[in-house]
């Protein structure tokens, strides 16, 4: 009896893209990780951001590299190559116009001075965002990373090309639909956060086509899912529509971290939001800017909120 063939190896596909504006390229898809062990993703010592996604056209592998402060090399294999090369230029904004982003704050100034090279992140990938961002609400990040990694690597499947060891396609919409409820238990998913990812699978194609709407009815769109609420909703908007105004508001952290940063005092969800009026539209891009420049900070105060692993209850 002999062995079936190895399985051929994906062509590859390449494309260089070259920005008039600088292009910090770590800065601008850090947000596609999703904690150190993110099956979906891989950072090499060579400099290069390895991702596994699933477009229309099908799964791809890709591997991005930055050249210098306005180049980047992009190399992919797998069905959906053509169509993620295609849609690059557009996922790293490379079209945005940052003119009226002119903050009178010294300090989101200087933060903005020292980052020419951020860009907001524009997948088009609803899904991919979806469900990590599920999966975070009101937990420690730590224990929403350790459920994605569990059931990525559980349902995902082995990303195409000559990839890092590892590197993992997220499970398609159908599949997470049909995830036990103890498998979701098991990996520390509460019945109302697994309830949400089920809800928004049903009509799955129906949030996808939200990335052609304005960024208001996408929103709109996203909260019609029970369980997705302002603060999910601008998480996928952060990285599926290139949105620079989606503030997280209700983040357990943020309006404690923008109130010390720029006020020297706490502020809550309402201040913020109110103090920040004046950046609109571009209030999500003065948080990024102020965390990239090392300004952002938020006094400790007593221990942390202990770790619960609720799969062993």
């Amino acid at each position: 009896m002999t062995s079936a063939p190895p399985a051929p190896i994906a062509r590859e596909r390449t494309r260089i893209l070259g920005s008039e504006r600088p292009l910090d390229l770590a800065a601008t898809v850090s947000p596609l990780r999703r904690g150190l062990g993110d099956p979906c993703h891989r950072e090499t010592p060579d400099g290069s951001h390895w991702h596994a996604s699933r477009l229309p056209s099908g799964e791809v592998s890709y591997r991005l590299r930055q050249l210098d402060r306005h180049t980047v090399d992009a190399r992919a294999w797998g069905p959906g190559a053509e169509e993620f090369l295609e849609r690059l230029p557009g996922m790293l904004c490379l079209d945005e116009d940052v003119s009226d982003f002119t903050p009178e704050h010294p300090t989101i100034a200087e933060a903005h001075r020292r980052n020419p090279g951020l860009r907001m992140l524009r997948t088009g990938l609803v899904w991919e965002a979806l469900v990590p961002a599920v999966l975070e609400q009101k937990v420690h990040t730590r224990t929403a990373h350790d459920s994605w990694r569990k059931l990525v690597w559980r349902y995902g499947t082995p990303a195409p090309g000559p990839v890092p060891q590892g590197l993992r396609v997220m499970p398609d919409a159908e599949t997470w639909r049909h995830i036990p409820s103890w498998v979701y238990h098991r990996a520390n998913v509460g019945p109302q956060r697994s309830k949400t990812i089920v809800l928004a699978s049903r009509i799955a194609s129906k949030l996808e086509d939200a990335a052609a709407l304005s960024h208001a009815e996408a929103e709109q769109r996203l909260r019609t899912v029970p369980g997705i609420g302002v603060w999910t909703a601008a998480e996928i908007a952060q990285r599926a529509f290139g949105d620079s105004d989606a503030l997280s508001v209700g983040d357990f952290h943020l309006a404690a971290i923008v109130g010390w940063t720029l006020l020297n005092r706490p502020i809550d969800d309402d201040e913020m939001v109110e103090y920040l009026e004046p950046l609109r539209p571009h209030r999500y891009r003065a948080v990024r800017l102020l965390g990239l420049a090392g300004f952002a900070r938020k006094p400790k105060f007593g221990p942390r909120t202990p770790y619960t692993d609720h799969s062993r209850i």
